[in-house]
């Protein structure tokens, strides 16, 4: 995609690669996909020992399907991430439910998506020409997704926003506005016009069964003091 050869793409890109290392390193398992974009590997710190990246570039060496139908077993993946899949996406929902499909119970989703409250959303809300990427995306609000990963049983772990400057095509003006990046967690915490998003599987009628070597040792120590009273 040409368009993450223009400063303004590098500059996602470089936010985007730090944060997916940042959190994939320290996921573990076996198995982990990445659905979307697969000419980047957001994965590349990850140690699962089977990786691999969904989409539809031919030329690329990804699995060759559309995300809302994905031909992975249930239950099979530990670590699933999504770099811009959703907002790119005619059914999100449908593509949410495939993942929490394949993951297994307690895996782990990572989501990355472009937010319309802010300078970016602003930005294809006034650009005449939205036949371009990234603004021919339909942006969806962090809130929004959140409800819809709560519906489907995602516990959220964490979540970070990124890129706050105005999202200038030219270096130079994005350099004049760079003061942004730093103001924006503590003043405009909800503006930054990239958001990711943790998440973890859970299922209904699971619950964890904890070690009973605890209970064993109490009842050992009651047999124990009721023994030496008989005595």
């Amino acid at each position: 995609m040409k368009w993450f050869e223009s400063p303004l793409g590098a500059y996602l890109l470089e936010h985007e690669y730090r944060y997916f290392d940042k959190v994939v390193a320290n996921i573990f398992g076996y198995n982990a996909i990445q659905i979307g974009l697969p000419q980047f590997c957001f994965l590349r710190l990850n140690r699962m020992p089977l990786q691999f990246s969904v989409g539809l570039e031919k030329t690329q060496p990804a699995l060759i399907a559309t995300a809302d139908f994905l031909p992975i077993q249930s239950n099979s993946i530990d670590l699933a991430i999504m770099p811009h899949t959703l907002e790119f996406s005619d059914n999100p929902h449908q593509i949410l439910r495939e993942v929490y499909r394949i993951l297994i119970p307690e895996g782990h989703i990572v989501i990355s998506g472009f937010n319309p409250l802010s300078l970016w959303g602003i930005f294809r809300y006034l650009k005449a020409n939205r036949a371009e990427y990234p603004w021919n995306g339909n942006f969806i609000a962090l809130l929004r997704l959140k409800d819809w990963l709560k519906l489907l049983d995602f516990e959220t772990m964490g979540g970070q926003l990124c890129c706050y400057a105005p999202p200038f095509e030219q270096e130079k003006w994005r350099q004049r506005f760079r003061f942004m990046e730093a103001a924006g967690d503590r003043w405009w915490p909800i503006g930054g016009g990239v958001y990711f998003l943790h998440a973890i599987k859970h299922m209904h009628g699971m619950r964890v069964i904890k070690p009973g070597w605890k209970k064993n040792i109490d009842s050992k120590k009651r047999i124990v003091s009721v023994t030496q009273k008989l005595n």
